[in-house]
């Protein structure tokens, strides 16, 4: 019973998950076996965001309020703090090279130099509109020696980083925030989606060898390319399970709710794997007569659009200088992913070793089995990712002792002045947000 569980063990971590076509929830903690237990989890369709964009701030608030509530009854946590995941056409990413000149190269490079390295980066000149949302630090340069992944305690005088930074529109990011302050809670953390996706479903074999990582969202699809444990390359293109939907509305002339459902229980990315002899019904309009649609249409129609979101994927993977050296092949996760036959669409098209990656390998063996799902996999990544960014700045959420009779309330616990925490890039770009939203709301 969720009752029963004692939060003390471990922390816990709230995902918010905002999608296209749903908008997920999630609460979990680590165990003592290091995997995750998920304490209660909501889902409801998501209203008022378009191709991973919030569109609509109200409607977008009342989703979010309605999924909460969902995994506040399941979990009996009431929920304050989440971590948010970022997605959209907007997204961009490129490699950058920094450098520092120390004035000691006596003295040990220190954590302080690197967070500081970090927030440089931050200053780089963007277009009218954009800003960075995070800094990943890929590998280190000291006085010329390459390949260095934890510079600190070296000596040196020429500090030296490949960065991966990531660039999202401003106003994209302020209308997420403000979604999460009208629904009554504060953003911990914002997290590009493909790399909480890669944290669900990417062992780190896989991450070693070299792997693409392609969720295949409602509206976008995303993707993360890892090699050698670095992200080398993260993108996102604006189609995604809808523009099925919607083909397969307009090639069969029927409303998308039956669209959908077609789509969902009978749908193939591959047309050959369908015999003409193979119908469905689908269900009149008031009072007029069924509707007969065979499978292979219905698999034609799919596979068509989908080759043409996987060759946009291949030209991705090919973009990055990457491609010859994808040892892991491909991994496809999200909601998309479910269609029948979409992985040897997509081997076929790439030429790449190719798998569906579920969330289950992190995940306890008490976790229902909706969860395990690749549809949720960016949830759990979110979830799997917060607990490793506060586990870095020791700050764990836990019950407040106070309410402990009340039930479990999540609360950032204080620092520990004696440590120092390490700060993430997309930390310093939610300070940034913050503070435009205080200034915004005392204006």
């Amino acid at each position: 019973m969720r009752e029963e569980i004692n939060i003390k063990e471990g922390e816990i971590i709230v995902g918010l998950d905002i999608g296209t076509t749903k908008i997920a929830c999630i609460v979990g903690r680590k165990n003592e076996f290091s995997k995750i237990d998920i304490l209660g989890y909501g889902k409801t369709e998501s209203v008022g965001v378009k191709r991973g964009v919030v569109a609509n701030i109200e409607d977008t608030e009342k989703s979010i309020r309605r999924a909460v509530e969902m995994a506040e009854q399941k979990s009996k946590v009431e929920i304050n703090v989440v971590h948010v995941g970022i997605a959209g056409q907007h997204i961009k990413s490129y490699q950058h090279r920094g450098n520092i000149i120390r004035k000691d190269s006596e003295k040990e490079i220190t954590a302080d130099e690197i967070e500081q390295f970090t927030r440089n980066m931050y200053g780089l000149s963007m277009a009218p509109g954009e800003e960075i949302i995070d800094v990943i630090p890929q590998e280190y340069i000291i006085d010329g020696e390459s390949g260095i992944r934890q510079p600190i305690g070296m000596l040196g005088h020429t500090l030296e980083a490949n960065f991966h930074i990531i660039i999202g529109q401003t106003a994209a990011a302020k209308n997420i925030l403000k979604c999460i302050k009208k629904a009554g809670l504060e953003m911990r953390d914002l997290i590009l989606e493909p790399i909480a996706s890669a944290e669900a479903v990417l062992s780190e074999e896989e991450k070693e060898a070299g792997v693409a990582l392609v969720d295949i969202g409602g509206g976008t699809t995303d993707i993360a390319i890892f090699q050698d444990h670095i992200i080398r390359h993260t993108a996102v293109i604006p189609f995604g399970g809808d523009v099925v939907t919607e083909d397969v509305k307009e090639g069969c002339s029927i409303i998308k709710r039956h669209a959908e459902e077609l789509k969902v229980k009978f749908g193939s990315a591959l047309a050959s794997e369908n015999r003409e002899d193979e119908v469905v019904a689908i269900p009149g309009l008031r009072g007029r007569p069924h509707k007969e649609i065979t499978l292979k249409n219905l698999a034609g129609i799919i596979q068509a659009r989908m080759e043409e979101i996987i060759e946009q994927v291949y030209f991705e993977i090919k973009n990055s200088g990457f491609e010859k050296k994808l040892i892991g092949g491909i991994v496809l996760t999200g909601g998309g992913s479910e269609l029948k036959h979409i992985d040897q669409l997509a081997a076929f098209i790439t030429g790449k070793d190719t798998r569906i990656g579920y969330p289950n390998e992190h995940l306890s063996q008490d976790v229902p089995d909706e969860i395990a799902s690749p549809m949720y996999a960016t949830g759990v990544g979110l979830v799997i990712e917060g607990i490793k960014r506060a586990e870095n700045e020791n700050l764990l959420y836990t019950e407040d002792e106070e309410e402990e009779e009340k039930g479990s309330i999540l609360r950032p616990r204080k620092r520990k002045k004696a440590k120092k925490p390490e700060k993430r890039g997309s930390g310093i770009f939610l300070e940034r947000l913050q503070d435009w939203f205080q200034s915004d709301t005392e204006g």
